[in-house]
């Protein structure tokens, strides 16, 4: 079946089939920072923006994208850092970098939202994304500091 969507800012029209994972047919179409990390919607690698809300793309199907506008990673910063990426590179909220996209994208969502949340608020807006490496702590002051730069 044929989707149009937006992508990134870009009008898309793409072939998908019926019961194509959102996280697959993202991947199979450039967008690498799409990362499969449990495949059951617990881990938030997979973590996109559409219509301005983060979902887990493991959990969606492709078809669900017609109509819809979708941010990827990708689409971040185009032409210089997003706030959000300026500050996880300054903070150094970044270790084996495999969770750091869909974490990127939570932030966004979140400061798309609430443009100076509390740190409970962070903490809500980053609960379903799942780090090994960090200790969450830096992340954490990385969407302090790209509060209210969004």
């Amino acid at each position: 079946m044929i989707i149009k969507f937006r992508l990134n800012g870009e009008e898309r029209e793409e072939s998908v089939e019926e019961d194509e994972r959102a996280l697959d047919f993202l991947r199979r179409i450039g967008m690498k920072s799409v990362k499969e990390g449990c495949g059951e919607g617990e881990c938030g690698a997979c973590t996109i923006i559409v219509n301005g809300k983060n979902v887990v793309s493991c959990l969606m199907l492709a078809p669900e994208l017609d109509g819809t506008d979708v941010l990827t990673t990708e689409g971040l910063g185009q032409d210089k850092l997003d706030p959000v990426q300026e500050a996880f590179a300054e903070i150094g909220a970044v270790q084996c970098g495999f969770c750091t996209p869909g974490m990127e994208m939570s932030a966004k969502a979140l400061l798309m939202k609430n443009p100076h949340p509390s740190e409970e608020d962070i903490k809500k807006g980053l609960e379903g994304n799942l780090c090994r490496c960090t200790g969450y702590f830096r992340i954490i002051e990385a969407v302090k500091k790209a509060a209210g730069k969004i």
